[in-house]
């Protein structure tokens, strides 16, 4: 797997961390080892003006997900895709703001935002409640194994 990480933000960002998370991720949604998928972080007007020109919303977000091959999780026994993830977009100064309020601080809400955008690049959405129930407890599930994964390694 190719993740790229680049920290165009302004603020400190633990790149291998994100790497190893978006890694493991991938991994454990059984994506093409040899997919590619690039993270940029960026400050709060780079992304506004990201948010209006993609998504045609105003103001600043937590993350945006630019899919490119629409690869979609591997099933066990199929043959998995190759090709490009896709980009994603974080805004670490709000992922700071949005874990203080959630109490959980910046790194997890960073961490949250990584796994949210993956979902999102293999097809994830939240629009409708069912499709709400499934991300959101997938995402849950993952950052618990990435947790757990993490504390035994260190």
């Amino acid at each position: 797997m190719t993740i790229e990480v680049i920290n165009e933000s302004g603020h400190e960002l633990d790149v291998q961390r994100l790497s190893r998370l978006s890694r493991f991720v991938m991994d454990q949604m059984r994506v093409h080892p040899q997919a590619e998928l690039c993270i940029k972080a960026v400050d709060e007007p780079t992304i506004a003006h990201l948010n209006e020109q993609w998504m045609e919303k105003e103001g600043p977000t937590d993350v945006l997900a630019f899919p490119m091959d629409e690869l979609r999780p591997g099933l066990v026994n199929t043959e998995l895709e190759e090709g490009v993830l896709g980009d994603l977009v974080l805004c670490p100064t709000i992922a700071e703001r949005q874990g203080e309020t959630a109490g959980h601080g910046k790194q997890a809400e960073i961490d949250l935002l990584t796994v949210h955008g993956i979902l999102h690049l293999l097809g994830y959405d939240h629009a409708e409640p069912d499709e709400h129930k499934e991300m959101f407890g997938l995402q849950a599930d993952l950052l618990v194994q990435w947790q757990q994964s993490a504390a035994t390694q260190a």
